[in-house]
């Protein structure tokens, strides 16, 4: 965690520092990946004002209070970072949740099949392709910038037809076909 402090009408002093570092040492367990933070404490007349800046791989949380005491004002600013790193984790966790359940019911109607029921399945979508020449590498540059999960298309040192795919652990899976 990279911490960078800014003192704006105010002596640095290090008990600043080492409170501010204390204190964002529990929002580290929010946040895997690198961490860049930006604190500004400021002293206006009668007021405190504590403002933190979390920046991490595309993930930008701000977190600004004022109170009497700067103390205080940090406390609050944490606690408001701390609130908004939890409703994101509580996303995250909703969000793969909502992908177990999707594949239990997948799992429900295979069985529901098995048990000897018919069950009809139907054509939802049809979509027609326009299979473009490319090599194995130019097919992956595509789909990491696509979002779509599988991508068809012509190899152009082979003439075969291909598919790629994006697994659930990010990884590709290439199926390559006889004509």
């Amino acid at each position: 965690m990279k911490i960078s402090l800014t003192l704006r009408n105010m002596e640095g002093e290090s008990w600043q520092r080492e409170y501010v570092d204390e204190k964002l040492k529990k929002i580290k367990k929010y946040i895997d990946s690198p961490i860049e933070v930006h604190v500004v404490l400021t002293i206006e007349k009668f007021r405190n004002l504590a403002e933190i800046n979390i920046t991490s791989n595309g993930l930008n949380i701000n977190g600004k209070e004022e109170a009497k005491d700067m103390h205080l004002a940090i406390d609050k600013a944490v606690e408001k970072i701390e609130k908004q790193l939890k409703k994101r984790r509580e996303k995250i966790r909703e969000h793969k949740s909502n992908n177990f359940r999707e594949n239990a019911l997948a799992e429900a109607e295979a069985s529901f099949e098995d048990a000897g029921e018919s069950y009809v399945a139907k054509v939802m979508e049809t979509r027609k392709v326009i299979l473009n020449h490319m090599s194995l590498d130019e097919a992956l540059l595509e789909m990491e910038s696509s979002p779509n999960k599988f991508m068809i298309y012509r190899d152009s040192t082979t003439e075969k037809v291909n598919l790629i795919y994006r697994r659930d652990d990010g990884n590709y899976s290439l199926i390559e076909t006889n004509s």
